[in-house]
């Protein structure tokens, strides 16, 4: 297996999952996330999109914020699923292989991945 230096990272996203009984939880995260790190926030999806079998919304993030936002998001997202992945540029090893879930994983449905 080739080696791929983290240098390869160009953002993250975390991607937040919730459902129709956990949209408040998911609101008041998200409040929480907006206030307190300086980020991009993505729409707040009430289906599933893309490659994404669950409710959710995407923040944007860039490496060097990663040691702050994912240990705070560990400790505080409310029993919420977040699905955690760099951007390399290989959007299917990106959502596969180099993916990191804070809580319960899910399948995702990779098919419209490029």
């Amino acid at each position: 297996m080739t080696e791929v230096p983290p240098s390869k990272i160009e953002s993250y996203h975390a991607h937040v999952y919730f459902d129709a009984d956990t949209v408040p939880a998911a609101r008041a995260l998200r409040e929480k996330i907006e206030a307190g790190f300086d980020i991009d926030m993505g729409r707040f999806h009430e289906k599933p999109v893309g490659p994404h079998p669950m409710w959710s919304y995407q923040v944007a993030f860039k490496p060097s914020q990663f040691d702050a936002l994912i240990p705070w998001m560990a400790l505080n997202r409310a029993g919420l699923t977040v699905f955690v992945h760099p951007n390399t540029g290989d959007a299917i090893t990106d959502h596969s292989d180099y993916v990191m879930w804070l809580g319960r994983s899910y399948d995702l449905h990779m098919d419209g991945l490029n």
